[in-house]
């Protein structure tokens, strides 16, 4: 990397940190110097904890005193509700229990029944959590979620035991190693299917199209995912896949637009940033990202609890694809942070946007360490794309729709946040305080040529072959938007850019 044309911009941005499970976590309220991430979080969230929310204010002393008075009785029966459950369950319950496990059993469903990304992590997952962010963990190479009590593969991770096993986005694991998934937590089941390297797991998997189930014997590695994979696409379009936002990635995504600059002698006519399947991740991670082909402007907000508990990243001088044009790929995978950084691209139109509708996750997650007791990952905010809009549960729009193969009546469609159980509504959906809210702008129109628009062709020919990942041919988004880039650098009246050297 370029020490010399990097460290300005880089040095200037003020991160958030955060990780995702499957989506995207922040830091503190105050914003934390450069790269400390993770290890600021000793204090991340106290602002989002302080005080209960108190509803209109009544003028007279007593009965203000009263309500406050009646809340706290409240307050204090339910936790003696708490008090006797948890003692029936010591002295009742058909086998012994430990009481971490039932505390930590309760506090897991207190927030858990808040959203789906809301979870606690015990000492042993937060330290999981924090080796995984920094790009290297034991296991599979899984992504995963929690549907109707069973774990729900998101995404397997390119590279690992789970992508080479054939296991698939969707995939139902409803037994590990011949026991059923039915009644754990999402963090237990993850923690079975992490071990030792070597070691071998079976998965019972319900796959939609497969009538028996099916069954897939892993062996488990170290996870070293290559974050960043890049290739030259006929000499003159970059083409590079970002896999997930962990500590490495935007690193990697500029080692390799220098490595396809210097092999391309100067003749790059386009970049093509693919972020499908992509999970999300890191948040800061996410901002740099998006700030790489971005000179100006806000990138990304947040909007908290209160007012004042909100952020705003904005743009530094310094674009690496030096104004070349970009292409960016999204599926219904595409989450979190690669809705961030699409979004951004897209408000800015800085780079057309390709492929279908995104996930829709438009929280942030905060982690929150708890002294000597692991910590709980909380929903904390929304975010906004910098036209102010945002994409919770309605996810991002591609500004050219291009399917990834023919429609299947027959398949069903892949869940996205709006399907997930209390999944948080878009806050544009009601509410008092959001219908006095204007509407975002809407995006200004693509500078594009129609005629450069209508040559994407929307779906695979017929009897076009399948999609195999060793064939980049038969990659159908892809293929459109590298002959997209290119039609439009020939297209009449639109300016032959070259990447300089």
């Amino acid at each position: 990397m370029d020490d010399g044309q990097d460290g300005s911009k880089r040095n200037a941005r003020v991160p958030s940190t955060g990780v995702p499970g499957t989506g995207l976590m922040a830091g503190a309220a105050t914003p934390a110097p450069p790269r400390r991430r993770l290890r600021t979080l000793g204090a991340v969230g106290a602002a989002f904890l302080a005080g209960a929310v108190i509803g209109p204010v009544i003028a007279v002393p007593t009965l203000q005193a009263w309500a406050q008075d009646g809340g706290r009785a409240e307050t204090y029966r339910l936790l003696s509700l708490f008090g006797d459950v948890f003692e029936r369950i010591r002295a009742e319950y058909v086998e012994p229990v430990t009481d971490r496990d039932v505390i930590e059993n309760a506090i897991n469903g207190m927030l858990q029944g808040l959203d789906p990304h809301s979870s606690y992590m015990n000492p042993r997952s937060f330290r999981d959590m924090q080796v995984q962010t920094r790009g290297e963990f034991g296991g599979l190479g899984i992504e995963v979620t929690q549907e109707n009590g069973y774990v729900k593969v998101i995404s397997p991770i390119d590279e690992t035991p789970a992508a080479r096993a054939g296991v698939r986005p969707g995939d139902i694991i409803t037994h590990l190693n011949g026991q059923s998934t039915l009644g754990l937590t999402l963090q237990e089941a993850v923690e079975q299917m992490r071990g030792e390297r070597g070691t071998q797991i079976r998965l019972t998997i319900r796959r939609e199209g497969e009538r028996n189930p099916v069954e897939i014997a892993i062996t488990r590695d170290v996870i070293r995912p290559q974050v960043a994979r890049f290739r030259l696409e006929g000499n003159d379009i970059a083409y590079v896949r970002l896999s997930a936002f962990n500590e490495q990635t935007e690193a990697a995504l500029r080692r390799a637009i220098s490595t396809m600059r210097q092999q391309a002698g100067g003749n790059l006519r386009g970049v093509v940033l693919d972020l499908r399947n992509n999970p999300g991740g890191l948040l800061d991670q996410a901002v740099q990202v998006a700030d790489d082909f971005l000179d100006q402007g806000e990138i990304v907000s947040t909007r908290a609890r209160r007012a004042e508990d909100g952020q705003r990243w904005n743009a530094r001088q310094g674009d690496i694809a030096q104004g070349l044009p970009i292409v960016v790929l999204i599926n219904s995978g595409s989450a979190s942070a690669s809705e961030i950084v699409a979004g951004a691209l897209q408000d800015h139109r800085r780079a057309v946007i390709m492929g279908v509708k995104s996930f829709g996750k438009g929280s942030v997650q905060t982690v929150m360490p708890i002294q000597g007791q692991g910590a709980i990952r909380l929903t904390t905010a929304r975010y906004y794309t910098p036209s102010g809009r945002s994409i919770q549960a309605t996810g991002i729009e591609p500004d050219i729709e291009v399917l990834a193969a023919r429609p299947d009546p027959n398949a069903p469609a892949r869940d996205r946040e709006a399907d997930l159980r209390r999944a948080l509504r878009n806050d544009g959906e009601g509410g008092a305080r959001q219908q006095q809210a204007a509407p975002p702008p809407p995006l200004p129109p693509l500078n594009v040529p129609q005629s450069v628009i209508d040559r994407v062709v929307r779906m695979p020919a017929e009897g076009a072959p399948a999609f195999d990942p060793a064939r980049p041919e038969t990659d159908h988004q892809l293929q459109q938007a590298v002959q997209f880039l290119r039609n439009l650098a020939a297209a009449p009246g639109q300016p032959q850019r070259r990447a300089q050297r």
